[in-house]
């Protein structure tokens, strides 16, 4: 796992979609970016906000994968970067969160997000809508 003050250096398989995935929590950012890789996707991580938008404007992945409740800077102030950026990034956005209440996707995809999946869910239910973002 990466340091949150130091980018790796990646090796990003040319034509293999690029997912980045922002999240705290380190046991959820190892299991998702291991199943990701067994689907065959390259994984960028960051366990913060900071280091997610350095990884962001490094590769400008095919996805984004941004958790919402994150200390520091939390993953609206990731998408409102990201947005801010003058070289802004294409990439699709998609908010992981445990706010479940029908107002809280509502406000999320206000600010520009994508799409938005609540937590705990299926890693196919998952998968299936990165399919659908990265087919766009």
């Amino acid at each position: 796992m990466q340091s949150s003050t130091q980018i790796e250096n990646y090796f990003i398989e040319p034509k293999v979609k690029t997912i980045l995935l922002i999240e705290d929590r380190i046991e959820i950012l190892d299991n998702l970016k291991e199943f990701l890789e067994l689907e065959g996707y390259n994984i960028l991580t960051a366990d913060n906000g900071e280091l997610g938008i350095d990884l962001a404007q490094q590769f400008s992945p095919d996805l984004i994968i941004c958790d919402v409740l994150m200390p520091e800077m939390d993953g609206h102030e990731v998408l409102k970067n990201i947005l801010d950026l003058k070289m802004p990034i294409k990439s699709p956005f998609i908010f992981s969160t445990s706010l479940s209440e029908k107002i809280d996707r509502i406000d999320t995809l206000k600010l520009g997000a994508d799409d938005y999946i609540v937590k705990p869910y299926e890693l196919d239910e998952l998968l299936k809508m990165i399919k659908v973002w990265i087919d766009k």
